[in-house]
């Protein structure tokens, strides 16, 4: 297809792995009227193409690349020539005109992504697999309308563009099914929305306090950026060490890391972390010299209340990261921790090895993409850094995680349980060398919860790491998970919020906040969390479905198919359209939409269909798929006793029986004694 009308046209620039996201964007845009210049079917090279495309790229209006771990992984291609075309026609275009719009189509991180320096200085936007918003289409249309970008952005700051990925949480995926469950890494930022200024929820979100701070990812100059993980990694110890002084909000680093190169104001961010302070700066390792600046700002005002460079040879690098810190909470003009922060010192290998460390930080790094293949990489890494210090307790806590991880996320039968031997004799290490460790509690409270069902021992090792770092979110949230296991939805609801207070801008606690709050019938508290949830990552599985839940509840048949329908497709979206199916008029269709999951879907979604059997009062089909899901070992057994479907027979003897099997209390019935 030619470029009719060069001022509205669109350039789509992909390679050939990514043919079918590039598809649905171009499809998108082409629907909405927007010209696209996108034809597989000629992608065959020689002479007369490449003349084509550089007329096209030429005339063309914006330059849209799709941006992939695909693009990332091949160092020769078509598409590399189109965009270094592009990236040099962008210094023959006026400053304030937009020419890049870089689209990621998965959560590759934009330091290794492996793209022209134009490329960069742009905010990109992230659509999961290619699945385009109409918001982002709407922008499109404004910037082809000649729409003029802000001086200080060069070529591209789009108001609706997404925040890049974040980590994903270490805890529990809520009614998960027995088989691999496709996490989405990402938790999306719609900035130009304005989510932040919805209605905060209830509780959740406390004002600023002045004893509070946010540690921005510090820039990697290094000029390598491969070198992003060890940026990171400082970053992450400086959050670590801090969240050690008692009476100081410290801001996790998923909802920090948010703001990895934001054109936002202090202020600004500030107000959306809830934060009085803001410590920023960059990290530059270049041989065995390591040169840190630092920045700790006032939000208030934007103002710097200290700011210093360090340059100091790579192997004083701990003491370094003390010295920084030091005077960051001197700089609050706090005594907040007497002495030593133990924080610091147990991130650190015994030995004093920084080549453990570093595989410390790379494995970490890859854990945090939550691929199959991440999670691969980060095992290798993890694993290096108990060979290098046998005696590295946190190592060793990872290594149990990432190995629970794997076989929860991605792994079945044999290989799954081969995982979980590794992940747990991993954590025992773990405990063995450091019984005080948080992170060692927390990784075998995770292998309990999430391989063994062992939900009383899950407990008692969450609470410990609580004990241990009463600061941790992951420990809270994980706790209320557990909790609300045991159908104790009120606590569980306390502790995510806690665990929010820390991490504001972690999607999917929001999402289980909802299902607490819409087990207790409190539908409009529950419905603002998943939409909060929605806003911070729309492309999310699972939390359609949960707003669809909240619907079906209220009686609303067309509200719960319409969220239904807008489930991304998979069993998720099969099993929120069984759902809302039967409460509506048509019980053929109700009929159909059980038999479309029950064929498709069977072997992975047995709790799901328990759940449309106790929808549709068929109490049979009901305890004959819990069992079912009880025999394929489905993690939605977690969510009985606050699902409000299945609860309907609470008090069926059949459900007291049940509960026994899987060791869960009974509903109504006091909970048996310890022995003394």
């Amino acid at each position: 297809m030619s470029v009719t009308e060069p001022s509205r046209a669109v350039f789509l620039s992909y390679a050939s792995e990514d043919a079918g996201a590039a598809k649905r964007i171009c499809e998108a845009l082409r629907a909405a009227g927007i010209e696209v210049w996108f034809d597989q079917s000629e992608l065959r090279g020689g002479d007369a193409w490449d003349q084509k495309i550089r007329r096209e790229l030429h005339d063309c209006a914006l330059f849209m690349p799709v941006i992939s771990a695909n693009t990332a992984a091949r160092h020769e291609g078509y598409f590399r020539l189109e965009w270094d075309l592009a990236d040099q026609r962008t210094h023959m275009i006026a400053r304030n005109r937009v020419f890049i719009v870089p689209v990621c189509v998965d959560a590759t991180p934009e330091a290794s992504a492996d793209t022209p320096e134009s490329f960069q200085r742009v905010q990109w936007t992230r659509l999961p697999g290619g699945e385009t918003p109409a918001a982002f289409v709407e922008r499109i249309q404004r910037l082809l309308s000649g729409e003029a970008a802000p001086t200080s952005d060069r070529a591209l700051t789009l108001g609706s563009a997404i925040a890049s990925a974040a980590s994903a949480p270490f805890g529990l995926t809520r009614r998960r099914t027995g088989v691999a469950y496709v996490l989405i890494a990402a938790a999306l930022v719609l900035a130009a929305l304005g989510y932040f200024g919805l209605e905060r929820l209830r509780g959740s979100s406390p004002s600023v306090q002045g004893e509070s701070i946010a540690v921005l990812p510090l820039a990697n100059e290094s000029g390598d950026a491969t070198q992003q993980y060890f940026s990171d990694g400082i970053s992450e110890d400086l959050i670590t060490a801090l969240s050690q002084f008692p009476g100081l909000k410290v801001i996790g680093r998923t909802s920090a890391f948010q703001f990895r190169d934001s054109k936002e104001d202090s202020r600004s961010i500030g107000a959306k972390l809830q934060v009085a302070h803001l410590l920023e700066g960059s990290v530059r390792r270049s041989g065995d010299v390591v040169r840190v600046s630092a920045e700790l700002i006032n939000t208030a005002d934007g103002s710097a209340q200290w700011s210093e460079r360090y340059d100091r040879p790579y192997q004083d690098l701990f003491a370094l990261q003390d010295e920084i810190t030091r005077a960051v909470a001197g700089a609050l003009r706090a005594k907040l921790l007497p002495g030593e922060h133990a924080a610091a010192q147990s991130e650190r290998p015994p030995g004093g090895s920084l080549e453990a460390y570093n595989a410390l930080l790379q494995g970490q790094f890859y854990r945090s993409r939550n691929t199959e293949a991440d999670f691969r990489k980060a095992i290798e890494s993890f694993t290096q850094a108990t060979e290098l210090d046998p005696r590295y307790a946190l190592a060793w806590s990872w290594l149990s995680q990432a190995w629970t991880s794997l076989g929860q996320e991605y792994l079945e039968g044999a290989p799954a349980q081969a995982a979980y031997a590794k992940a747990r004799a991993a954590a025992e290490r773990a405990l063995t060398l450091s019984p005080e460790l948080a992170a060692a509690h927390l990784a075998r409270g995770y292998l309990f919860q999430n391989a063994d069902f062992d939900w009383r021992e899950a407990e008692a090792e969450f609470r410990r790491a609580i004990e241990l770092a009463p600061s941790d979110g992951y420990a809270k949230f994980n706790l209320g998970t557990q909790l609300a296991t045991f159908g104790q939805v009120e606590p569980a609801i306390e502790l995510t919020r806690q665990a929010l207070a820390t991490e504001p801008l972690r999607a999917n606690w929001y999402e289980w906040l909802a299902a607490y709050l819409s087990a207790l019938n409190r539908l409009d508290e529950a419905e603002r969390a998943i939409r909060r949830a929605l806003e911070l990552q729309p492309a999310a599985a699972a939390y359609h479905q949960q707003l669809a839940i909240i619907e079906i509840q209220r009686g609303h048949a067309q509200a719960a198919l319409a969220a239904a329908q807008q489930e991304p497709p998979g069993y998720w979206q099969d099993s929120a359209l069984a759902l809302a199916r039967q409460i509506g008029g048509d019980r053929s269709a109700a009929d159909a939409a059980l038999r479309t999951l029950i064929d498709k879907d069977a072997g992975i979604t047995a709790y799901h269909i328990a759940e449309v059997y106790a929808l549709r009062n068929d109490a049979k089909e009901t305890f004959a798929w819990l069992d079912r899901a009880w025999s394929n070992r489905d993690a939605g057994i977690t969510y009985l006793l606050y699902d409000p479907f299945i609860l309907r027979y609470k008090d069926d003897p059949r459900l007291a029986a049940f509960c026994r099997k899987v060791g869960l209390p009974v509903p109504g019935e006091a909970p048996a004694r310890k022995p003394a």
